[in-house]
């Protein structure tokens, strides 16, 4: 599942080093051969976050001083590879999953007639990459550092369990079990809503678009409550919301952006025509009389979803009105687009 970087640096030192990097470059899709200026570690440290990856046609302990303080984190950082000159050797040295280091090295060394060498567990055992797979599935871990223990549990034992509330299969080394049992589970159920667990990882699938409707001038604090209020009693994970939805007549204001861009959700408005396609059960007249629209939370939620599927109702505090739906999801097909007007 893992997927090749886009751009790659290649950089080199020797003759041959820069002759080899040029015909790679020339090979590989978004190549690009770069001069090493002023030493190794200002060329990487200048290249760093430019590239989703880079090529070092050089001896690996030049490369691992160089790099060393570059590093940060694993899901953010280029993918290294190192060669030597004569294209023998391929050694996938940072980045190997979810930066595409093992993939490159892979490609790199089909090139040249060489080898890659991957040292990764999964890779070498056969097991199933659980950070790659949770981000191909667009899955949010928590906790995050769990992810660790269970791809240990993985690698060492050879299966996890694994609970899931989405549809789609999963692969061969994860057991498929119920939720009390599992030591991962597919949900978007909030913690507190699962059987108790001494240690669970929780990957959060990106269903839950919330429709929002407000007053002129509410502050971004109101949103933050009534939405974590709103989805303690439901018990729902906030970790699992795709997108925050309104009409379109709320696109400048700046409490409900601000709202957005402090969680990281992406914010889609729709017109009151669109949002009147869908039915509502009971519709305000307050609502439709300022905005044309019989409603706002439920249908921006059913919209933005792609489907009918409300799982809470509107529900309306002094200044803000919320309500949940879910999106059709299923695991290991493309995380759905999020429909916009």
């Amino acid at each position: 599942m893992s997927t090749a970087p886009r751009s790659v640096a290649l950089v080199a030192l020797t003759t041959g080093g820069r002759r080899l990097a040029a015909a790679l470059a020339a090979a590989l899709p978004g190549g690009v051969c770069e001069p090493v200026q002023d030493g190794v570690r200002a060329t990487l440290t200048r290249l760093w976050t430019r590239y989703e990856g880079i090529v070092c046609v050089m001896a690996a302990g030049i490369v691992v001083r160089a790099v060393a303080p570059l590093l940060a984190d694993k899901r953010q950082d280029p993918c290294v590879v190192v060669m030597d000159e004569r294209g023998q050797w391929a050694v996938s040295l940072v980045g190997g999953h979810l930066g595409g280091g093992n993939e490159l090295a892979r490609s790199l060394a089909r090139l040249t007639g060489g080898q890659a060498v991957i040292t990764t567990a999964s890779d070498v055992l056969g097991r199933t990459a659980l950070d790659v797979w949770l981000a191909a599935n667009g899955l949010t871990p928590e906790p995050p550092e769990l992810v660790t223990w269970a791809s240990g549990l993985l690698v060492n034992r050879g299966f996890l369990q694994v609970a899931c509330d989405v549809p789609g299969p999963l692969p061969d080394d994860f057991q498929a079990v119920e939720v009390a049992t599992a030591e991962v589970a597919v949900t978007w159920r909030a913690a507190s809503a699962l059987p108790p667990a001494g240690r669970r990882l929780l990957l959060r699938p990106p269903v839950l678009a919330v429709g929002v409707g407000c007053n002129r001038g509410t502050p971004v604090e109101e949103f933050d409550a009534a939405l974590a209020e709103l989805f303690a009693e439901a018990g729902l994970a906030i970790a699992a919301v795709r997108c925050l939805a309104s009409i379109d007549l709320k696109r400048d204001e700046p409490g409900l952006r601000a709202f957005a861009a402090r969680h990281q959700w992406p914010l889609v408005f729709f017109d009151k025509d669109r949002l009147n396609t869908v039915p509502v059960a009971a519709s305000s007249p307050a609502v439709q009389q300022a905005t044309g629209a019989r409603g706002v939370a439920e249908p921006a939620a059913c919209l933005a979803a792609g489907t009918g599927q409300l799982l809470v109702r509107k529900r309306k505090w002094q200044n803000v009105t919320l309500a949940v739906a879910k999106a059709a999801y299923t695991l290991s097909e493309p995380v759905p687009a999020i429909p916009t007007t």
